[in-house]
């Protein structure tokens, strides 16, 4: 095709797709920063957006200052110095001239380390309440702007600051990202139609991409903001929603449960479902029943009973003659689920067997034989089920145990052939809304909130620095009287760079001090496989009293004897954990007491947000209230401890602050997707991209197109 009759569009993208060394003001050596900073194109600079911004609009020159009003002023140090303020303290002081005639002092006290950051001849804003003393302007701990030398002069009201790289300075990455603003935000398309940037009052892309690099005011800066992270999510919703169509769209085996099934099932249970657990079983079977598999969540409280869910689903299957499979975390966890089933299956036909990455080689070939050949009707493992090798002569379900631990492919890793497994994931782990419909938003969900009859009452107390002795008197009362107990802590060794308890200190000072009379194990995950289910095998026994266990306890352990719970650093964790490490005791016929050890926490401090979370914790046993507390101080990145959900992690939404905004995203783009399932109109094809390029792979989406 001539020049003349290029297609705007894609000449528009190839301007964009523009290698980042050659955008006005880089060059290869800053051009090797960037692209190490994850920005290789001049597209790439306009979507790297300002995580904060310096208000700078209050600032003035010295000579107009008003007193007891917070305002900035932009100059050079002129002088730097340090002093003694007497007792022992030092003070460290700056001058500050703005090419006007005006001067400022500026005084820290007891401050030494800002000597070395202040230097004769830096260029700053500085920002606090001014007060005049004498003939001049003084500030005390002002709040510092560093600036370059040819930032000093520019009229910047609303600074933006940006993550950047070592090498990179803000003033230079402020430069390189507003001359790309300059020369590549008008070939920008729109990829929203007009009538949804008016409904939801949403700035036009050209224009928010300018006003979020340069904004005239706070108020500008986060109206640009709520068009990206509108824009964000609803990529984010839409992809999702193209998911959910795409396994309806896939076929799998029916398995209806009939009278006759759900009659043999319940009498191989040794005691009644509840009312939550029969409403779970009810939506399981429905979707067991369709041609098309099953994609459901299961989240329930501790010990609500959702292994029991998964096990009348599981039975469901065999009925009809296919295998189902069970994935673990860990060893101990699928080892836990073998103990339970064995106890449930000892009257019937049922052949389980462990896959596991400790079997030996032989081991391994055997039952990788059994299982193809269908002498295997329930496989409970690890990771290692999806390993390549692993054959099922007829897979239709798959139950995936502590579903956050895995991403979404590594569930697709099961589907063999033409036709796909049913699908029940479950989490131990109550799940916020907001993040149901992010992480998890291609599944359907199922909720237990009712715990069976007979499970224990469990009492928590903040055990405050100093009141440690009692805490263990109480746990070796117990102790003697039968039970036994788990001692958890957060780190294998002693860390220099981290402040926090470890099994192995807590090990030695509790058999050579508090309960050096009871026989007491260490756990860990960096043991060997069989040398961890021996030890956890002595403690199911009773031979040992006392566990002592990073959180590799944190699920699927279930002793009865085990009544108390000692977390040592549990300001260390988040609520949600705090209360699965709890749900370890309290399983059995006498109550629980759950220990919080609080060394460096203050009983006077009560603006401490590490003890009114603890508060909060002692205060509630609701696993779903106490993970939206979770979700609001600790924010979703650290809800599960992990990362592994398999999503790339939002650029800047941020799911507590913009639950809004996720509805109305939602919203909008689940009416997209099913008015254009395919997202093959014109109009859809910039979303249709972004959705590809950004959620493609994480979702394991096919060509919508």
């Amino acid at each position: 095709m001539p020049p003349d009759e290029a297609n705007p569009a894609d000449d528009a993208k190839r301007k964009l797709n523009t290698p980042v060394e050659f955008v006005r003001g880089v060059g290869p050596e800053r051009a090797k920063l960037l692209v190490r900073l994850g920005l290789p194109t001049a597209a790439s600079l306009l979507f790297h957006f300002p995580h904060r911004y310096e208000d700078l609009t209050n600032e003035c020159l010295i000579e107009n200052l008003q007193e007891d009003e917070l305002q900035s002023v932009r100059g050079t140090i002129a002088e730097a110095r340090t002093s003694s303020s007497g007792f022992g303290k030092s003070r460290f002081a700056v001058l500050l001239t703005d090419g006007q005639g005006g001067s400022l002092r500026a005084t820290w006290f007891n401050q030494p380390f800002m000597a070395k950051r202040l230097t004769q001849g830096q260029h700053v804003v500085l920002t606090a309440k001014p007060r005049m003393k004498g003939l001049i302007w003084q500030m005390s701990h002002p709040q510092v702007t560093y600036l370059e030398e040819e930032e000093a002069a520019l009229e910047t009201p609303m600074l933006p600051v940006y993550s950047t790289t070592e090498g990179l300075s803000q003033y230079y990455l402020r430069k390189i990202i507003q001359e790309a603003v300059e020369d590549y935000a008008e070939l920008l398309p729109e990829v929203f139609p007009a009538s949804l940037l008016t409904q939801y009052d949403l700035m036009p892309l050209v224009d928010a991409v300018r006003a979020i690099h340069h904004p005239e005011n706070q108020e500008q800066a986060e109206r640009a903001q709520r068009r990206f992270v509108f824009q964000e999510l609803f990529v984010l919703q839409l992809a999702l929603s193209v998911r959910r169509r795409e396994q309806h769209d896939l076929d799998a085996v029916p398995l209806p449960t009939t009278t006759q099934i759900d009659a043999r099932i319940r009498r191989l249970l040794p005691f009644e479902l509840t009312e939550s657990q029969d409403k779970a079983i009810a939506e399981v079977t429905a979707d067991l029943a369709l041609d098309r598999p099953m994609n459901r969540l299961l989240q329930g409280e501790v010990g609500s009973g959702k292994t029991m869910v998964a096990l009348y689903a599981m039975l469901v299957c065999l009925a009809h003659g296919q295998q189902a499979a069970l994935m673990a975390p860990t060893e101990i966890l699928a080892r836990q689920h073998i103990a339970t089933l064995s106890k449930l299956l000892d009257a019937s036909r049922v052949r389980y067997e462990l896959l596991s990455g400790s079997l030996s080689k032989k081991e391994r070939s055997e039952l990788l034989g059994r299982i193809l050949s269908g002498e295997v009707d329930v496989v409970i493992g690890t990771q290692a089920i999806i390993q390549e090798g692993v054959r099922f002569k007829n897979l239709g379900l798959v139950v995936v145990d502590e579903q956050h631990k895995f991403g979404v492919k590594q569930r697709a890793a099961l589907r063999q052939d033409d036709q796909s497994p049913h699908y029940l994931v479950m989490t131990a782990t109550p799940i916020p809304r907001t993040v149901t419909m992010t992480m998890f938003g291609d599944l359907d969900i199922s909720t237990l909130r009712e715990l069976p009859a007979g499970r224990q009452p469990v009492s928590t107390y903040l055990v405050e620095e100093g009141m440690e002795e009692r805490w263990w008197g109480f746990v070796r009362d117990r102790l003697r009287e039968g039970r036994q107990a788990f001692v958890v802590a957060p780190l294998v060794e002693e860390s220099e760079t981290i402040d926090a308890p470890s099994v192995a200190q807590a090990f030695e000072q509790l058999t050579n001090g508090e309960l050096e009379a009871f026989r007491v194990g260490l756990l860990h995950g960096r043991m060997p496989a069989d040398e961890k289910q021996a030890i956890m095998d002595e403690f199911n026994s009773g031979k040992t009293q006392v566990l002592v266990s990073t959180t590799v306890v944190e699920v699927g352990v279930d002793v009865p004897n085990a009544t108390i719970m000692t977390i040592a650093g549990a300001e260390r964790f988040g609520l949600a954990q705090l209360h699965q490490l709890r749900g370890r005791i309290g399983r059995g016929t006498h109550p629980g007491f759950c220990g919080l050890l609080m060394a460096g926490i203050s009983e006077a401090d009560s603006t401490d947000k590490r003890r009114e979370r603890l508060e909060k914790f002692k205060e509630s046993t609701d696993g779903f209230e106490l993970a939206e507390v979770d979700f609001q101080i600790r924010g979703p990145g650290d809800l599960f401890g992990t990362r592994q959900h398999g999503l790339p992690p939002l650029r800047i939404a941020d799911l507590n602050r913009d639950r809004e905004t996720l509805q109305e995203a939602r919203r909008e783009a689940q009416l997209l997707e099913a008015s254009d399932p395919a997202l093959q109109h014109a109009n859809h094809a910039g979303l249709r991209e972004q959705m590809l390029r950004r959620y493609g792979e994480a979702l394991n989406l096919g060509d919508v197109g």
